[in-house]
């Protein structure tokens, strides 16, 4: 076993180290480049040059300081690459403000490590922190410079103001960029903002122009193709307005550009579905009509430029860059498979722990197993005699002679005491040898002294014996733990096919028979366990989902389908939401009969109907010792561990011995109880039968009655039950009747009450399971002229075949449905 898990582990490491060399040579080209640039920091180089020379009303620079120390808490290790960014970038746009930023980037690193000594790893004191120091270093810069007036400390107070607010926007969109999950869909407000980011970066662009195009125009344009591709027309007219907007705070003479970008953005959005040639097909017919609004045919021409530069990139760029931007735009396939792999992946560490789990309780009850049956007959013979001669030959005047000079004839002796002694459990009547008893003059105290050894070896044995049946238990409860645990790790990693195309089948012949299908979601469509929910526009009562969806379901899937579960008018837009599943082949119709001793109001005995959810229906009598409270206790006590134990899917026999031993083990006092248990498969009819210390049970078929019995003591008395498992093959018609002792032994002066109850079923003419109940409670007391000599409870049930309420329709002519494959 070990051999196969070395083998197993070795064939994984060279599996995944193949996979792992696969991976690297089947690696596209923007990947490498998508390493280099995360490699050589140069996303937080090109951002922070971008906005170290962004302007806002021609001479206010309110992003430098936000960005920094938000990247000092986000990015740390960049922080020098980030610093040396908006330097260079402030530099390029001019002297006064490069010096200026590189008075803001000091105090802000000064006034970040100062703030990190107060252990403040959290954003919440970043934005007034900004504010501070947007103030200290703007009004230090115009100290040295001489520029102190109102105007100057106006514009400081306006600039810390856009400060706070771009603080905020730049802790969601950075956190967006380098900290994001690709599971995780975005808020409206956090696309905003990085929409906001995006935008704050172009106004560094500004004044960028080649042969009269503006690189501001053409990346604005770029970044609305991809938004608008990704989102659709909601998200491409929100990304137009809010760049149009910062834009134009950059450059006043571009607010021309609200109105194009957000048209533009609209149109392309709206032309989503046509791929990337109808989204580039929107952005120019939008941008070319409000071009010609404008009037000019020069702004007209290098509009239609603009734009097919842009266009020209759109087309250029590799799909994986979209596709990562999709990724967090909810409602997008990309985002939902992203969601769905991020899933799968939970899924298989839960159910890989939980394999762990089931794998260690196997091994524990493999350790607890390992009490295997050793030949220890001889050595046990050799510490019996070796006891024995302890306390009789050791102070003898004799041992020398008996066990050094003549020792085979003393131990042959010694032997045939030991062996009638375990033959017939006492030395009364016995004779010894007749050698052995002539040179032994102790012999009457060696047989007293074997005997007594003999009940003490006795006593071992006993209590050996119960703590090797206590370890089996132990063991098959873990081993019934690790088996359910198992098999909820299957469960939870079995991975269904794509189930659109049978969603579309489902929805197209439920169109073709007039109904108006909102919605069709199919969870299972697995033989037995077919789960479908659709939604519909009100039926306003006509119960079409029963009447004509179950049918129709039920003709192409090959099996009984029903509702589970509607919703009619619950929504406000009154629509209809059904569940349907599949049905079972047998259903079940119980009556119950009782009565308590005497007449009173409680009685010792308890019932259940289990539903347990696996197909199977489990139905159960326990009569507790006695009557009264105490019994009730008892009883109701030993059925509901019963079920608690059958529905977390324990095997039936494990459940009986775990109560057993439950009962057995709480109470120092006498405590036990009868159980009565049917295991009915309401798929097949086929039912296990458990009876603990309870009366037989009868199976009227027809005018025959079967009689099912097991004897078996109650549970709580031993520490150790054995469990019989009788099993029988109902058929639809039959009536199980179960009883506990007080119906079937109530009659005293008949005495073979198995033929008198079988005959009193027979003659019952009823098949109704509560009129079947009632009569037998009534001539059992009829039997004792009207007293109630003992707690009395009668269990009846009779199987049918299940038949939907509205099978006769039937819906032919539809194709038949193809079940996809489970793949675990």
């Amino acid at each position: 076993m070990i051999a196969n898990k070395n083998v197993t582990g070795a064939g994984q490491v060279w599996t995944r180290q193949v996979s792992e060399r696969m991976d690297t040579t089947t690696r596209t080209w923007g990947e490498k480049v998508a390493d280099a640039i995360q490699k050589w920091n140069v996303l937080p180089l090109l951002m922070g040059f971008l906005l170290g020379r962004a302007l806002i009303l021609e001479e206010l620079t309110p992003f430098v300081i936000p960005y920094f120390i938000v990247m000092f808490y986000i990015r740390r290790d960049c922080i020098l690459t980030t610093g040396f960014a908006l330097i260079l970038g402030a530099f390029t746009q001019s002297v006064p403000v490069g010096l200026q930023t590189i008075l803001s980037v000091v105090l802000s690193l000064v006034v970040c490590r100062i703030m990190e000594r107060t252990r403040r790893k959290d954003f919440s004191r970043t934005p007034i922190l900004v504010v501070v120091t947007v103030f200290i270093s703007h009004l230090l810069y115009a100290a040295l410079t001489n520029q102190v007036n109102t105007y100057e400390l106006v514009m400081v107070a306006v600039e810390a103001v856009l400060g706070f607010v771009l603080t905020l926007i730049f802790i969601q969109s950075l956190s967006i960029i380098h900290l994001a999950k690709p599971y995780e869909p975005l808020k409206n407000e956090e696309i905003v903002s990085l929409v906001i980011l995006l935008a704050s970066l172009m106004t560094g662009t500004v004044d960028w122009m080649v042969e009269g195009i503006s690189m501001e125009h053409v990346l604005s344009r770029y970044l609305l193709l991809v938004f608008a591709f990704v989102g659709g027309g909601t998200i491409g007219a929100a990304v137009g307005v809010v760049t149009g907007l910062i834009l134009s705070l950059a450059n006043v003479s571009a607010l021309l550009q609200i109105n194009l970008l957000a048209f533009s953005g609209l149109l392309a959005g709206l032309l989503k579905e046509g791929g990337k040639v109808g989204v580039s097909a929107g952005l120019l017919i939008g941008s070319a009509i409000l071009a010609i609004y404008g009037g000019a045919e020069e702004t007209l021409y290098f509009s239609l430029v603009e734009t097919s530069i842009s266009i020209a990139l759109f087309i250029l760029t590799p799909a994986a860059l979209w596709k990562k931007v999709a990724r967090f735009i909810p409602g997008t396939p990309e985002n939902l498979q992203s969601h769905q792999e991020y899933m799968r992946r939970v899924r298989d560490v839960t159910a890989g722990k939980i394999q762990q789990f089931s794998d260690l309780f196997t091994q524990l009850s493999h350790s607890f197993a390992l009490t295997a049956d050793r030949d220890e007959i001889e050595e046990q013979a050799d510490a019996f005699l070796s006891r024995v001669t302890e306390f009789t030959c050791q102070k003898c005047w004799k041992k020398e002679q008996c066990w050094e000079k003549d020792m085979q004839a003393t131990y042959e002796g010694m032997r045939f005491l030991m062996d009638k002694v375990y033959e017939n459990g006492t030395l009364a009547g016995v004779t010894p040898p007749r050698d052995w008893e002539r040179k032994c003059v102790k012999t009457e105290k060696v047989m007293t002294v074997i005997e007594q050894e003999y009940d003490r070896q006795q006593s071992f044995d006993q209590l050996k014996k119960q703590v090797k049946e206590s370890r089996k238990l132990v063991a098959d409860q873990l081993s019934g733990v690790s088996r359910v645990m198992s098999d909820f790790a299957r469960e939870i990693q079995r991975e269904g096919m794509e189930l659109s195309l049978q969603e579309k089948q489902v929805s197209k012949a439920l169109e073709g028979l007039g109904l108006s299908v909102r919605r069709v979601d199919i969870h299972s469509l697995e033989e037995g366990k077919v789960d479908i929910e659709i939604s519909q526009p009100t039926c306003y009562g006509r119960d079409e989902c029963a009447k004509i969806v179950a049918p129709m379901l039920t003709e192409i899937l090959g099996e009984n389908i029903v509702v589970r579960q509607r919703h009619c008018e619950a929504q406000k837009d009154g629509s209809c939401t059904m569940c349907l599943a599949s049905a079972k082949t047998f259903e079940i119709d119980i009556g119950v009969a009782g009565a308590a001793k005497d007449g009173k109001l409680l009685s010792g005995d308890s019932f259940r109907t289990m539903d347990l959810g696996n197909g199977k229906m489990a139905l159960a009598i326990s009569d507790g010792m006695g009557n009264g409270e105490r019994a009730s206790l008892e009883s109701q006590s030993a059925l509901d561990m019963l079920q608690q134990l059958l529905r977390s899917g324990m095997d039936e026999k494990i459940s009986i011995k775990t109560v057993n031993s439950v009962l057995a083990l709480r109470s120092t006092e006498e405590m036990f109880a009868t159980v009565d248990l049917a295991l009915i498969d309401l798929q097949t009819a086929h039912t296990r039968f458990i009876k603990i210390g309870s009366t037989p049970s009868f199976v009227k078929r027809s005018h025959d009655v079967i009689t099912i019995t097991a004897n078996n003591l109650p549970v709580g008395i031993l520490d150790e039950i054995e469990v019989d498992v009788v099993s029988r093959m109902l058929k639809p018609g039959d009536l199980l009747i179960m009883m506990s002792d007080g119906i079937y032994e109530a009659p005293r002066h008949i005495e073979n009450r198995q033929v008198w109850m079988k005959r009193i079923i027979s003659e019952l003419e009823t098949d109704d399971p509560q009129e079947v109940a009632d009569l037998l409670l009534e001539k059992v007391i009829r039997q004792h002229s009207g007293k109630i000599v003992d707690d009395m409870t009668v269990l009846v049930a009779r199987i049918d075949r299940f038949v939907p309420q509205w099978a006769a329709i039937q819906v032919h002519g539809m194709p038949k449905l193809e079940r996809p494959r489970i793949v675990s």
